[in-house]
């Protein structure tokens, strides 16, 4: 297929997709950050509060600097689209998942831990999509908070993993996956 073909089909697609995804919030408020903190608290009583208040405060901020580092200016499908075709470098959901654990986790928690979820991986109907996932140490991922900016375009949505039934949460590490173009399953090491 030619590169104008493509090109064609892929703002089409851009277009088709403008109305899907969510759209992003407004500005972000300390009463949306003590929230996140009350929740980050709420994970175990071995929660150090003063943790919990810099988790929550970091947490945005990463979500608001990964939105410029990845010049997000369009609803999520919109934005995933530019990147398959080329025209953003990054900004795809396992993008925000990888970058967000990895910011969290350099900043290095004593009561708190990171990881990723993975969703839809095993069902070729259905988009896959990643997130960050923050518990108190040592509990179980299902007992914690998804830290998800991709959603809203950047702007960070939260929620319990419990309570997100959007999607049917698996620990990334535990799911297989198809490689692009491809029919057959590897392992989730690069993602």
């Amino acid at each position: 297929m030619s590169t104008r073909r493509k090109f064609i089909l892929g703002a089409g697609a851009a277009l088709f997709l403008a109305g899907c995804g969510g759209e992003p919030k407004g500005p972000v408020t300390a009463q949306d950050v003590a929230r996140l903190e009350a929740a980050l608290l709420a994970l175990g009583p071995g929660v150090d509060p003063a943790e919990a208040a810099r988790a929550a405060r970091l947490a945005y901020a990463t979500a608001d600097e990964l939105r410029r580092e990845y010049d997000v200016t369009d609803a999520p499908l919109v934005h995933n689209a530019k990147v398959n075709m080329g025209m953003k470098e990054r900004g795809l959901c396992y993008h925000w998942a990888r970058d967000i654990q990895t910011r969290m986790t350099h900043a290095r928690f004593a009561t708190l831990q990171f990881n990723r979820l993975v969703a839809n991986a095993e069902n070729p109907f259905l988009l896959e999509h990643s997130t960050a996932v923050v518990m108190a140490r040592g509990a179980p991922w299902q007992s914690g908070i998804i830290l998800d900016p991709w959603r809203t375009g950047g702007v960070l949505h939260w929620d319990h993993v419990r309570a997100d039934t959007k999607y049917n949460w698996k620990l990334r590490a535990d799911v297989p996956i198809r490689p692009r173009g491809a029919g057959v399953v590897s392992t989730r090491a690069g993602q």
